[in-house]
Formats: structure tokens, sequence, C-alpha cells
């Protein structure tokens, strides 16, 4: 059963300055050039603590912007409706909406919310130091589920920052029942919820057995993947059929390697197909002219270009308690971080 509540967020206060400028992608899609532009658009920009120069500086930052009023806490605990404006790779435009909780952390061994990605320690190290530091989830996590989609309220929103807009609802008791017998996948944030669930069991509070998310339906129509393509720096001898290039819809598995396209078979998702090769050398990117470029340049030995992966099949192998190869969804757009934070001292 997952368990849902609304929570008392802490949030910039209208003192802070143009939500614009403090809000920032999450830590992880950042690269070193964007984080330096992030750090010098405002001291106050979310990235000094997602992406701070030490943990223990984000921690005193935090503690600072709280006590001088930059960041304020919501006075009573409510829902938050999430509307995210956007265009994708494939330069369509969308919006894709949500519902803004917290969500009871469970072990996956409950089935109450189901991975689909391998996760690497390196990241959740870093990432449990940082919210040992601040005591506090800095972004929330992306989480599907099956019921029904989201009502966006008709009136003006509480909070805006580029495409992205915030209403408060209440702690509607029948919203958050609807997800009593859902179970819930991670789409995004594999990393962050197993570093939770190491923050609760070494903390033992309750406040820290939450976490804040963002709950999408499987049914949302903004809601969609993009695939994400692999380079690799050697494929040893991998061979398929040659093909004409193909055209915006991939007949299945790709191949491109010195000017030439040739088509794999395999048995699986596309992404399984790959990781069965066993490339080596792996890179990824979202982009499909990019992996080509890659290779006609010399980064690359070989692009694979992947078809995106259906959402009703990355839900089912979830629930047979599959895991796929890392980068199997390229869920767009990301959440955004700063527009609101779950302090854990309460």
């Amino acid at each position: 059963m997952a368990q849902v509540r609304p929570f008392r967020a802490l949030r910039y206060s209208a003192t802070a300055g143009s939500l614009d400028r403090l809000v920032a992608p999450p830590y992880d899609v950042i690269s070193p050039l964007e984080r330096e532009h992030y750090l010098a658009l405002d001291p106050h920009n979310v990235v000094h603590l997602t992406l701070p120069d030490s943990d223990e500086q984000a921690g005193r930052d935090l503690r600072e912007w709280r006590d001088e009023g930059v960041l304020e806490r919501e006075p009573d605990p409510v829902v938050y409706a999430l509307s995210q404006a956007y265009t994708g790779p494939d330069h369509v435009q969308r919006t894709r909406n949500g519902l803004v909780v917290i969500l009871r952390l469970e072990p996956y061994e409950s089935r109450v919310v189901l991975p689909h990605e391998r996760t690497h320690a390196g990241p959740k190290e870093g990432r449990l130091r940082l919210l040992r530091a601040t005591r506090t989830e800095l972004e929330p996590i992306f989480l599907l589920h099956d019921g029904d989609p989201v009502e966006i309220p008709e009136r003006k929103p509480d909070l805006a920052a580029g495409g992205d807009t915030l209403w408060r609802l209440g702690p509607s008791n029948s919203l958050l029942q609807a997800f009593a017998d859902r179970q819930l996948m991670i789409a995004d944030g594999h990393h962050r919820y197993e570093t939770a669930l190491a923050f609760h069991e070494e903390d033992g509070t309750e406040a820290s057995a939450w976490m804040m998310v963002v709950l999408v339906s499987t049914r949302e129509e903004g809601l969609t993947i993009f695939p994400t393509h692999r380079l690799a720096q050697s494929i040893d001898g991998v061979r398929g059929t040659p093909i004409d290039e193909p055209g915006d819809e991939l007949p299945g598995v790709v191949l491109y390697r010195g000017g030439g396209y040739e088509l794999l078979e395999g048995d699986g998702l596309d992404v399984e197909i790959v990781d069965a090769l066993a490339p080596q050398g792996v890179t990824y990117t979202p982009q499909r002219d990019e992996a080509v470029a890659a290779v006609d340049h010399g980064e690359a030995e070989a692009a694979f270009l992947l078809r995106p992966t259906e959402i009703e099949d990355v839900f089912a192998r979830a629930r047979d308690g599959q895991v796929m190869p890392q980068k199997t969804t390229y869920f767009f757009p990301k959440l955004t971080s700063g527009l609101l934070f779950q302090p854990l001292d309460d």
C-alpha cells in the first residue's frame, strides 16, 4: 500500500528574487560548465545546494537561507499540482501534469515502489553525504502510477518558473486515498530513492521516512519516453544486415559505423538487445544526429540507434521484478529543482 500525504514545503520566499534565477535542472544532468553558470546566476540558486563546493557548505548555506528568510516554510501541509510545458527532442510541444506529495519510503521487497533500472554505488554515496549535511530532500523524484491523471485547476497558479506552474490543492483525503492500492514505479530518481532509504535506516526518525515525489499517471497525455542512443568505443565484432539510412521510425536496433547502417537482430527490448552484445566504453545521447556525428568524427567506433521503450513494457518488467540496463528510459522533461524542498526536521 502506497502511503502519500501533503507536506509543509520549504520554498523560496518573495524576497529571494525571481524564481527563474533560482531554479535549475536536477544535479545529475548539469555539466561542469553549466554548474558554473548557475552558481554565478544568483547567490541563492539551488545549485549552491545540489552541487555545492562541499556538503558542509551546502548545510551552512541552507541554514543561513532559512534564518535570513530566503527560504520559508509553508504554514500548512498541502498537495501541489504541477504542470510542465515543454518541447521534446522531437520538437513537439506538450504539457505533462503530476501531483507533488511526500511518499512513505518502502524497501523494494515490499513491491510498493518498483525500480526499473540498475544503480551504481558512487552517486548514492555522494547524495547520502549531502543529505546528512542538509537534512533536506532538495529535489523530488519522478514516479509513475496507473491511476487517473491529475486535474489541473483553472485558476491562476501559486508558483511559476519557466515552463513549470504549481497550484496548492490542500490536503484532500480522497485524492490521496486513490494511491492506497497502487504500485508506483520510479521513472527517474533511482539513486536518490535508494539514498533516502539508506538515510532513514541510519537516522531512524519519522520525518526521514518520507520523501518528496512527483506522481504522474501512465495515462497522462503529456507523458513521453524518448530513446537514449548508445555510443561505443568497441563492439567486438558485432555484425548486422546492411540497410539504407532509416527514416524517423527505426525498423529495430540500428548499428551505425563507417558511414553505413546495419539492422541487428535479437530478443527483447532494444536496450536489452544492445546490453546482451556487451559493447565497451559506452556513453549516451538522446539525439540521433549527435550519435551519428560522434562516429563520423572518430569519437566512437559505432552508435546503436534505439527506438523508444514503451511505458507498458517498462512497468510490466518492473512488476515482474526485473531491472533493465542503465538509461533504458529517457523521460523528458526532467523535474525542475528549486521549486519546493522537503525539510526532515519535523
